[in-house]
């Protein structure tokens, strides 16, 4: 899949003004990739009948919910890379500027500018070390018009590589009864753990970066029922918080709300 949907990408570009069975071909390329996509992605559906797994939140602080299930299933629009009850939060510390869209200027910013950037990445619960991925990149925030755009045409390439193009940096857990918990886009260099290591609950594993397809520094966080994002299927959690109300909830936050832990 890999080699058809790039090639497909790079001959459409590359040929537009080309003429005849070459440029054709190049969108029939195109096209396939993005059918093989959607065929991945409806074999990672999950039965809706898989239980609920309570587990602490993998932070401190106050955070904000992006990205959540509680608002729609699946969460990102998709079912492909066991995503389906993923969340996206930001750290979102009171009197300082959090995630901020930028309409026009500055097209990018370094990830060093928002407060999400290398905060700690905790244990979500007792667990094993299955999978360690380091080395990409914290690139620059793509929170500007033309940086959204780029963000999608960019999120469609890293859809047709390999998991660590879209998940940047990031560590799988096995929290035991066929349950894993991935932690993604985290800091280039941070991660404290290796595969095989034994971890306790709230245990700091690494920090949060920018890496991967990710538009500004921020926490995917999700749970599988396999080690490997590219065939397992998403499980929904739950875990205890606080609202910005004071009131205490054992499930999800919705999008767009402060809680803490």
């Amino acid at each position: 899949m890999i080699g058809v949907g790039a090639l497909g990408i790079v001959a459409s570009v590359t040929l537009r003004q080309g003429i005849g069975v070459v440029y054709l071909t190049s969108v029939a390329l195109l096209l396939v990739g993005l059918v093989l996509q959607r065929t991945r992605s409806g074999a990672q559906r999950p039965t809706g009948r898989e239980p609920v797994v309570a587990v602490r939140a993998p932070f401190e602080g106050t955070w904000r919910a992006v990205n959540s299930p509680a608002d729609k299933v699946p969460s990102h629009g998709i079912h492909s890379m066991a995503q389906t009850y993923a969340i996206d939060v930001t750290y979102e510390p009171g009197g300082r500027p959090g995630r901020r869209f930028d309409a026009l200027w500055p097209v990018v910013r370094r990830p060093e500018s928002f407060p999400t950037f290398g905060r700690p990445m905790l244990a979500p619960a007792d667990g094993v070390v299955v999978a360690v991925h380091d080395g990409q990149r914290d690139h620059l925030t793509r929170m500007s018009g033309l940086g959204v755009v780029y963000l999608v045409l960019e999120g469609f390439v890293r859809d047709l590589g390999r998991p660590r193009h879209m998940l940047g940096n990031h560590v799988v857990l096995d929290l035991g009864d066929g349950v894993y918990a991935l932690l993604a886009h985290l800091r280039r260099g941070s991660p404290r753990v290796a595969v095989g290591d034994r971890v306790r609950a709230g245990q700091v594993l690494a920090e949060c970066g920018n890496s991967g397809n990710s538009s500004d520094p921020h926490l995917h966080f999700q749970l599988m029922d396999g080690a490997d994002p590219t065939t397992a299927r998403g499980v929904p959690f739950r875990w205890h918080f606080e609202d910005a109300d004071g009131k205490r909830h054992l499930g999800v936050p919705s999008g767009g709300r402060d809680f803490e832990p």
